[in-house]
């Protein structure tokens, strides 16, 4: 994560941007009245989706089982209907 003050944010505001989105580096930028945390929108759907899952009764411990299984032990893509 990237750490910063919102003058120094202010002045290189564009490269800032362009780095947060072409490499999704979390940005943390402090000001006297806190910090704001700046992501790309890449990163945010991927915790927003992340949010979602885990909110789902069950899902946890599925994605842990998946995890946990060796390749042998999973289906071939080819014969799973998307």
């Amino acid at each position: 994560m990237i750490n910063t003050n919102i003058t120094k944010f202010r002045d290189d505001i564009y490269n800032v941007f362009k780095q947060t989105i072409l490499f999704n580096e979390p940005v943390n930028i402090s000001t006297k009245d806190g910090n704001a945390i700046l992501l790309s929108e890449k990163d945010y759907r991927g915790l927003m989706e992340t949010l979602y899952l885990i909110n789902q009764p069950g899902m946890k411990d599925k994605l842990i089982d998946g995890k946990n299984t060796p390749i042998v032990g999973c289906v071939n893509e080819d014969s799973v209907e998307w």
